[in-house]
Parts: C-alpha cells; structure tokens; sequence
C-alpha cells in the first residue's frame, strides 16, 4: 500500500442523484428543481424521470449542472394473486457518462426487455448500456422487496443506493449499509450513492418533503460534465445525509480520517470485525487513525453524529491500494 490521497479534505460539489420532475410523476418542473437545489447549495442534479432519458442543457449555468439520466425498471408479472404490493421490482439509474456519444440509443430511453428472474438476461441489458455510455446504478433493494438473492448476481454496476431518502419517507427503510456490504462480499466491485429519489408530493419544508436528505459530494476538479463524470467513474466522491467527511488518507499503513463533528467513525472491513473510534454522548470528535494490518480486504468510513445522521465513503480494496 502507497501513501496517498483517498478523498480530499476540500473541493467538493454537492450533487442530488436520483429525483423525478414533471416528466414522469414529480411534481416540480426541471426548472423548479434546479430552483430548489440550487437555493439548497446543490450544484449537481442528475434527472432520472422514469424511463424517459433527457438531457436539460438548458439549466446549466456558472454555478449548476444537470446531468443526463433515467430510471428504468424491471418487475415481476403482476396478476390478481400477485398485486404490485407484494411484486418485486429492479430499479435502476442509467447515468450517462457523454451525452454525445450514440444519442439517437440513448434518447430512445433503451428498456429492460427480459423476464424479472432472467438475471443473465439482466446483466446483458447492463452490460449493453455500459457499452452506449451509461454508468448504472442499483437502486433502493428494501423498498423493491429484494434480497442477496436478487442482487448478489448483479454484474457491471457502477454504484448502489446505500441510502434513499423517499424510501425513509416511505417507511423507515431508506438506510441499507448492509446490502453495500453483501454485494461487495458477494464479489461486486462498486460504490455507495445517497440520494434523495424526491417526488415533492408534500410541499418544500413539510415534515414528509422527500427533498434535501440524502446527497453525494463530488470531488471533481471543476464543475463540467466531463470533470463530474471523470470523478464519479473514479469513486472521488462520498455519500451523506448530512455530516461530511474533510479527508481521508492513507499514510505508512494507517487510515487517517477528518470529519465533521460526529460521534461515531467506524471502519467497516470485509469481515466481521472493525475498527472505531467513538466518544460519550453530548462529545464529538472529528478525526480518527486506523493501522491496518493488511488482512482487511475492504474498508470503507462510516460515521454517525449526534443527530443520528450517517456518512460514509466507498470501499477501498487493499489489492488496489
């Protein structure tokens, strides 16, 4: 392992992932959420209308990108004796990482076409929108009533939901840190994304408001869509519902992190065990120093704060360290 930089301790944009305009069933215009994130300090949002791919060129400006996207979505047969309440369901986000490259493909917002438990079926439609330009991401698995059996196979992934903030609306099961930690000891190589999933049924500030909770701060070097999707590819990002991670390094073997205030900084490893460094109630801190002893296989940063609100970074694999 080489000293080096695993995130930055400044330079970062703060993107929402994953909402619903208009153009499928949001309630705010493209225009009104670009209004409200940006008054928010968002600079980044990715528009991910169901299945309809678009690209808003027209709310870029100095300060605000808007990244082209959409969810698709692939379900089981739904039939009197298996109502959509009970009917599991893929939901994906498709990023696109150049919006020049095969456009005619992408503008005709390409569906999964295979059964729902076809899972080589599934693989070959990601692998097809790798290859257009797309990166893909698994989204919210409790709210899709899903489990390792449904997600330990996925291949190509890009990045998980390990936090979506309208499924915590919806019923207290927007945190799944576990299915992160399940794919990646299933095999899977891929990052964690907080997102808000925002729908805006309930108006800005109301208590059920699915905005404003769940984001990811991207360290690219400069806001274009080129920079911001370069440093997505790369894992130059974390994900957050609110503290914020100010650094993380590794130095001679040992893991250095800076945070916000918290109360809890936990480095989770492909095993059972961890590492920690926690403080009493109503005490922060907000740095932590973890050796490894080179057995870990993967860690990543997780931290808690007084509020109860997580934070935490992408895996790091010691074998590409």
């Amino acid at each position: 392992m080489k000293n080096q930089i695993l995130l930055p301790e400044s330079g970062y944009f703060k993107a929402n992932l994953h909402c619903h305009t208009t153009l499928s069933d949001g309630e705010f215009t493209p225009q009104q959420m670009k209004e409200a994130y940006k008054a928010q300090g968002y600079s980044i949002v990715a528009f991910t209308d169901h299945r309809k791919y678009a690209h808003h060129t027209e709310l870029n400006d100095q300060d605000f990108l808007a990244l082209a996207a959409l969810e698709v979505d692939l379900s089981e047969e739904r039939t009197p004796d298996h109502p959509w309440p009970v009917a599991k369901t893929y939901h994906l986000n498709l990023f696109d990482t150049d919006p020049q490259e095969n456009a005619a493909a992408k503008q005709a917002s390409p569906l999964p076409e295979c059964a729902y438990g076809d899972l080589e079926g599934l693989n070959q439609y990601i692998a097809q929108m790798n290859q257009l330009g797309f990166l893909v991401s698994y989204n919210h698995p409790y709210w899709s009533l899903q489990d390792w059996r449904d997600y330990s196979g996925l291949k190509g992934l890009f990045a998980m939901e390990i936090y979506n903030h309208g499924c915590e609306h919806d019923g207290l099961y927007g945190f799944n840190p576990q299915v992160y930690d399940e794919m990646l000891r299933s095999g899977q190589r891929l990052f964690a994304l907080a997102t808000d999933d925002n729908h805006d049924r309930f108006p800005l500030g109301h208590p059920l408001n699915d905005s404003f909770g769940g984001f990811v701060m991207i360290a690219a070097q400069e806001l274009t869509y080129s920079s911001v999707m370069e440093a997505l590819k790369t894992g130059r990002f974390y994900w957050s519902q609110g503290p914020q991670l100010r650094g993380i390094s590794l130095e001679n073997g040992v893991v250095k992190v800076k945070t916000s205030p918290v109360e809890k900084i936990f480095l989770t490893l492909e095993h059972r065990d961890s590492y920690k460094a926690v403080v009493s109630p109503g005490e922060t801190l907000t740095e932590a120093e973890f050796p490894l002893d080179g057995k870990e296989g993967w860690f990543r940063v997780q931290v808690r704060d007084s509020r109860g609100l997580f934070a935490g970074s992408n895996a790091y694999f010691l074998d590409q360290l």
